[in-house]
């Protein structure tokens, strides 16, 4: 058992398999899908996910679950989309897409998350991302049953993911344990694989005292890997642009551990220089052809 990960390139874990290591068959771009939230601000939800899937040169789909009303000061209104409208996109991508990878959001009801379940369940889609998306940055529930959701995330999407990207606040819903600690993230991202069926875990530790330190764990090695706090916030969609840029690094047929430090650094440096458009928190942002996309820490 490892607890420090070591940045150089020289690990081996388990690789991708299936979609995300061979790519779509056939000549074309190859596409990601975003099933989440739209956040009309632009800072998170399907609008954060495309930006970074074009960044790495990808052609993103979207599925929308939920209309909000929000900006970078607070979030308004939460207008969730049934589960048969949400079903009806899912089924028209899937019928002329083949997506290398699928990150799902902010899936706002319980009914949605049976829905996106089934639809991966038909093998249709290429590697799961899941980041279990509760509140917004501001604060704010993004579904009328939170509990419900929680429990439904993690009886039926966990099981079917290849890895799920919780802060601190997700992991205590989902787990039903607090999760404030380093030593808390450890044993929680254990439960989510060892007793919830993910098939690894990524705890993000960006709302830790100290050192904002992400807890990985596959089923076999538990790792941790260390950030550094910037100033300037609050930042808005942070946990949107990692899990995205995880999700393109996988498609890439990046290990899990070098998906996870490239989409690290990645967030690292769009929050470095954050981008101020509105009057309230502000919004990692990465300039186009600035960085090599999700390149391993040296």
């Amino acid at each position: 058992m490892n607890d420090n990960h070591d940045t150089g390139t020289d690990y081996i874990e388990k690789p991708v398999s299936g979609a995300a290591a061979t790519g779509n068959p056939g000549p074309g771009v190859e596409t990601l899908l975003t099933i989440a939230g739209s956040d009309p601000g632009g800072g998170a939800g399907i609008q954060a996910d495309l930006r970074v899937f074009g960044h790495y040169g990808f052609y993103g789909l979207s599925v929308l679950t939920a209309v909000t009303a929000q900006n970078t000061q607070a979030v308004d209104a939460v207008y969730p989309l049934k589960a048969e409208q949400v079903a009806a996109q899912l089924q028209s991508v899937l019928a002329d897409f083949r997506p290398v990878a699928v990150k799902t959001g902010m899936l706002a009801e319980p009914e949605i998350v049976e829905m996106v379940a089934a639809a991966i369940s038909e093998g249709r889609t290429g590697t799961l991302v899941v980041d279990p998306v509760l509140a917004s940055s501001a604060g704010p529930s993004l579904s009328s049953r939170p509990g419900r959701l929680a429990a439904r995330l993690a009886a039926v999407l966990l099981p079917a993911c290849y890895v799920v990207t919780p802060n601190l606040a997700e992991a205590a819903a989902l787990t039903g344990r607090p999760v404030e600690t380093l030593k808390d993230a450890r044993t929680a991202a254990r439960l989510l694989v060892e007793e919830m069926g993910a098939g690894a875990a990524c705890v993000t530790g960006g709302h830790l005292s100290g050192e904002p330190t992400d807890v990985v764990y596959d089923g076999v090695e538990l790792e941790t890997v260390p950030g550094k706090r910037i100033a300037g916030g609050p930042f808005h969609g942070t946990g949107c642009l990692f899990s995205a840029a995880l999700a393109a690094n996988l498609a890439r047929g990046y290990t899990l551990m070098l998906a996870v430090t490239g989409a690290k650094d990645l967030t690292e440096t769009a929050i470095s220089q954050a981008a101020g458009p509105g009057g309230g928190m502000r919004i990692p942002w990465l300039a186009p052809g600035q960085l090599e996309p999700g390149g391993p820490r040296h």
